[in-house]
């Protein structure tokens, strides 16, 4: 039975963390931050804030920094973009909080929504999330691929990826310490948030627009995530591929029988190039889409076999920073 976290704290004891990747966000996070802090000194005094710099090439470091002056800045910045999902990562290992709350830098979610998780943490719900509550804007072909990725992924016994959940979400000290136990190099969060469990809740939100700027997702970076999450949490596309094989040796089989046939009983006369010809073909991009889909999750533990860091950190400043070993592995690693 969950401790409701009221009962745990004292209204306002708590210490919230919040993590932010930033990638290229000059342009927003310096007006983002401070109104972030408003927000959330709002539920509590002992607040923290971990910006992790995803390789930036910008001044988005350079704002940050000069904000750490002001506000409970605790700065990443990694070597290198490492993407997204490490850069969350990165963000956890490093907060303190009892609770921890990640969201964009680009205006999109909207920081009057965290007094509504808290409340619901405090009422001990360990994960809340957000999902988009409309969709009707998004491209058609969007949407459609978006229900044939979590059709995909949604098939893992035990394993609940809410349809349209989001990176806007907060997780208490418990899910935080459970994910960043997790060994993973290929890191895709929001299966990672369904694979750990804990009790979790949904809040249906309206995105808010970026005021400048695009997205840093484009349609390859999204095909990319997706074949991440696929691969680490869905064995359909194997099944699919052994299904394929089986349909065509079926088919193949049948139209052999019917050549046989019509050359005994009809005198029918057997096609030749045309037919060998299209049958060598379809078969070929059978066996190539196959080699292809095996050869993806071959790939993912090609990854994982090499042990490397999921991230490295280049500079570190801000309360809680911490000393970095050599070659710039945090501690955590």
């Amino acid at each position: 039975m969950n401790t409701p976290v009221s009962q745990r704290f004292a209204p306002g004891s708590f210490r919230l963390s919040c993590v932010v990747p930033a990638y290229n966000e000059a342009s927003l996070i310096g007006d983002f931050l401070p109104q972030l802090v408003a927000a959330v000194r709002d539920l509590t005094a002992d607040v923290e804030i971990v910006v992790v710099n995803d390789g930036s090439r910008d001044a988005t470091g350079d704002i940050v920094t000069q904000l750490s002056a002001q506000l409970p800045i605790h700065y990443i910045e990694l070597s290198r973009n490492f993407g997204k999902e490490v850069a969350l990562q990165a963000g956890l290992d490093a907060t303190t909080g009892d609770c921890v709350v990640l969201l964009d830098a680009d205006f999109q979610h909207p920081v009057a929504v965290i007094a509504l998780m808290v409340e619901r943490w405090q009422a001990g719900i360990e994960m809340v999330y957000t999902t988009k509550a409309d969709r009707d804007s998004e491209p058609a072909l969007r949407r459609l691929g978006s229900r044939l990725f979590y059709w995909l992924v949604g098939s893992r016994r035990g394993v609940d990826i809410p349809t349209d959940a989001g990176d806007f979400r907060l997780l208490d000290r418990c899910v935080v310490d459970a994910l960043c136990a997790l060994p993973e190099r290929n890191r895709f969060m929001k299966g990672l948030y369904g694979w750990v469990g804990f009790r979790s809740e949904g809040i249906a939100i309206t995105m808010d627009a970026r005021p400048t700027g695009e997205s840093k997702f484009n349609p390859m970076s999204l095909a990319a995530l997706a074949a991440t999450g696929i691969t680490a949490f869905s064995v359909k596309p194997l099944r699919m591929v052994t299904l394929a094989g089986l349909a065509v040796s079926v088919v193949s089989i049948l139209m052999a029988v019917w050549i046989v046939i019509e050359k005994l009983l009809f005198g029918q006369v057997i096609p030749g190039f045309a037919t060998l010809a299209a049958a060598v073909f379809f078969l070929s991009g059978v066996q190539l889409i196959s080699l292809g889909i095996v050869g993806e999750y071959v790939g993912r533990i090609f990854e994982e076999v090499k042990q490397r860091p999921r991230y490295l950190i280049s500079r570190e400043s801000g309360p809680g920073a911490r000393p970095l070993r050599p070659g710039n592995t945090p501690p955590s690693l």
